[in-house]
């Protein structure tokens, strides 16, 4: 399938990020691919690769909407909308590569006690990006391993990151896609009956239109509801967690876990968000639809038409939202709700270390 300029644009980060693992939608399933994907991790093959065909159909479709772009206008809302899943995936990767290089990083640089490069070094395990204290225990490691464990340990956070931030990237900008087909599609319906020709026919294509919409998203909350319950679960300890732990390291001065846990504490609550502002989008964008066919010139329109209107509009009355558990929704509102419970959580915790 040849990609054009603007399907390069939207998806090309999507592609180098994912291919690797073996998840991306529009690669050969092959063994080759499953071999990347079992090497990746077990529960990469639960997320992606069970739900492939619901991918591939998405991405599929988000190709062959670009192929058939028949306006500027329509152009410029895909490319929006393609430029706003590039920045959700570019700051979500910032923010964990600045927090892989400060773990990896900050005990070389900044001088920790019991780190010191020369014949051997004593007591240090701990002081790795991801501390080793029941291999190593107290005994000592020449410098020599102890920078190569460093860098390893550095080369798969940056990994970890990828895997993490590559799969939600994916999983945003598709879903962007779809809200910006979504808003194509309330224009359409804005200017039905004043450039329809056959009235009948152009309303059963744009209601199939908002059908389809609707189908492929629900295949897209097919594959992340449960793996978004877990990830929204354990963001609520981490950021109670973290939060405390900066709390603790505030008291103590300790200058070098305020950085990491500010890093890590940003990371979170950035991708937490993400989803949230998403959920949100696709919410207000499907209710929308309602408003747009409520502006077109349904007055005019025989009776047979304004009953299928009516249809229509009680449909996206009943938008299709991003779902943890199939059961919590996500959006802006649960986002504060979250952060609320969060706090609540760290506040009990900083009282009873007071006492």
């Amino acid at each position: 399938m040849s990609w054009n300029a603007d399907i390069t644009y939207a998806f090309t980060p999507l592609k180098i990020l994912t291919l690797p693992l073996g998840v991306w939608p529009l690669q050969k399933y092959d063994i080759y691919s499953a071999v990347r994907t079992f090497i990746c991790s077990f529960s990469l093959l639960l997320y992606y690769r069970m739900y492939a065909d619901n991918l591939i159909r998405n991405f599929t479709s988000a190709v062959n909407d670009y192929l058939a772009v028949d306006t500027e206008k329509k152009r410029m809302i895909m490319r929006r909308h393609a430029f706003m899943g590039r920045m959700m995936c570019y700051s979500i990767l910032f923010f964990a590569y600045v927090a892989s290089s400060i773990f990896g990083l900050l005990p070389i640089l900044a001088g920790d006690e019991d780190i010191q490069v020369n014949e051997s070094i004593k007591n240090q395990a701990s002081g790795l990006p991801m501390p080793l204290t029941c291999i190593f225990g107290n005994s000592s490691i020449p410098s020599s391993l102890y920078l190569v464990i460093s860098t390893v340990q550095y080369i798969l956070l940056i990994l970890n990151s990828n895997c993490n931030c590559g799969n939600d990237s994916l999983f945003l900008a598709i879903t962007i896609h779809v809200c910006g087909q979504m808003e194509i599609l309330k224009i359409e319906f804005s200017n039905y009956g004043v450039e329809s020709k056959n009235l009948s026919k152009d309303f059963s294509v744009l209601t199939s239109r908002h059908r389809f919409l609707i189908e492929h998203t629900e295949l897209l909350i097919d594959v992340i509801n449960f793996v978004l319950l877990v990830q929204v679960s354990v963001y609520c300890i981490l950021i109670c967690l973290m939060g405390f732990q900066l709390i603790l390291a505030l008291k103590h001065h300790d200058v070098v876990m305020i950085i990491k846990t500010i890093t890590v504490l940003g990371a979170l609550l950035l991708q937490l968000f993400f989803y949230s502002f998403v959920g949100d989008y696709l919410k207000c964008q499907m209710e929308e639809v309602a408003n747009s066919i409520y502006s077109c010139n349904w007055y005019n329109l025989p009776l047979k038409l304004m009953k299928n209107i009516v249809f229509t509009i009680l449909r996206s009355q009943q938008p299709v939202q991003l779902l943890a558990g199939r059961f919590f929704v996500i959006n802006i509102e649960s986002f504060m709700t979250i952060l609320k419970s969060s706090f609540s959580y760290l506040s009990v915790l900083r009282v009873m270390v007071d006492a």
